[in-house]
């Protein structure tokens, strides 16, 4: 199987280009085994490049674990870069299926490769049934800002570098195609993500899993955020939960709709825009090349 290495700021997936070849018959399995940091390629996970009926190309995602994702906002762009400079659809404005749904892709393209790519990732989605969260009732039917309970609480103070990392006992959930959920703290690079992050993902709160997102606000245009994803654990950086990073600091007051997000692997700009859609611009980068016979 030829593969494609690209990452998005450092979110990295293998592609496979299914124009040029047949899907692997077991993604799930493939994904596991080549994610895999020493025994394999290498990844957070295995992406699909299809051929679409109604877009230029379909990407399927699997996380390092095996599960199957809606979407991915760094992977998209990547997928959107492939397409382009490989010859599949060169063009400057792309669409691309996802879990999602069909997103809407800008490329800004130097010397014919595509560098800078806009997403526009749609509108968030703030009805605890439709993230998923199990809570039987929310005010104004949204989880902002929502008091985290007792025992998740506790959990909290438990942690290493609790006092440090100051961690609010607040979430805010939504979905952007796949769940999330966001905690602000005072330090970021204190709060203790290999132990936080697995207890929130797989809570009991949510039936689905969720990607979990502590963030520290530095003004009104500017947070750092550290991510654990669901079904790969720590990641560089994490595209829909940028997006919804930015929506959860205007819903709460603690920033504008048009945020600078730092990531450990880079920058992303997110804009909030006035008809509900998140816009998110970033790099995509092709790594290397290769043959799977794993």
């Amino acid at each position: 199987m030829r593969f494609t290495k690209m990452h998005g700021i450092g979110n990295d997936y293998v592609y496979v280009d299914c124009f040029a070849q047949p899907p692997p018959a077991d993604p799930a399995a493939v994904a596991r085994r080549i994610s895999d940091r020493h025994f394999g390629v290498g990844s957070d996970g295995l992406i699909l490049i299809c051929p679409a009926e109604h877009a230029d190309a379909k990407m399927r995602m699997f996380n390092a674990d095996g599960s199957e994702s809606e979407m991915c906002g760094n992977g998209v762009r990547c997928v959107a870069k492939f397409v382009h400079d490989h010859g599949i659809a060169t063009k400057p404005e792309l669409k691309i299926e996802t879990g999602r749904g069909i997103l809407s892709l800008a490329l800004e393209v130097r010397g014919g490769l595509a560098e800078r790519i806009k997403v526009d990732m749609g509108e968030p989605i703030l009805e605890p049934a439709k993230i998923p969260v199990a809570l039987a009732a929310v005010s104004e039917k949204r989880v902002v800002n929502f008091p985290l309970d007792q025992e998740a609480t506790a959990r909290l103070q438990r942690a290493a570098g609790a006092e440090q990392a100051g961690v609010e006992a607040r979430m805010t959930c939504m979905s952007m195609g796949n769940p999330h959920l966001i905690l602000f703290c005072r330090e970021v690079e204190q709060v203790d993500l290999s132990d936080l992050g697995p207890y929130f993902e797989r809570a009991a709160l949510f039936p689905k899993r969720i990607n979990v997102h502590f963030v520290q606000v530095h003004s009104p245009h500017e947070v750092t955020m550290r991510t654990w994803e669901r079904g790969s654990g720590v990641t560089l950086a994490c595209g829909t939960g940028a997006c919804a990073v930015c929506v959860a600091g205007a819903l709460t007051e603690r920033t504008e709709r048009r945020v600078l997000a730092h990531l450990p692997g880079g920058d992303l700009e997110l804009d909030w825009a006035a008809d509900n859609h998140v816009l998110m611009t970033g790099t995509a980068t092709e790594v290397f090349t290769g043959e799977w016979n794993g």
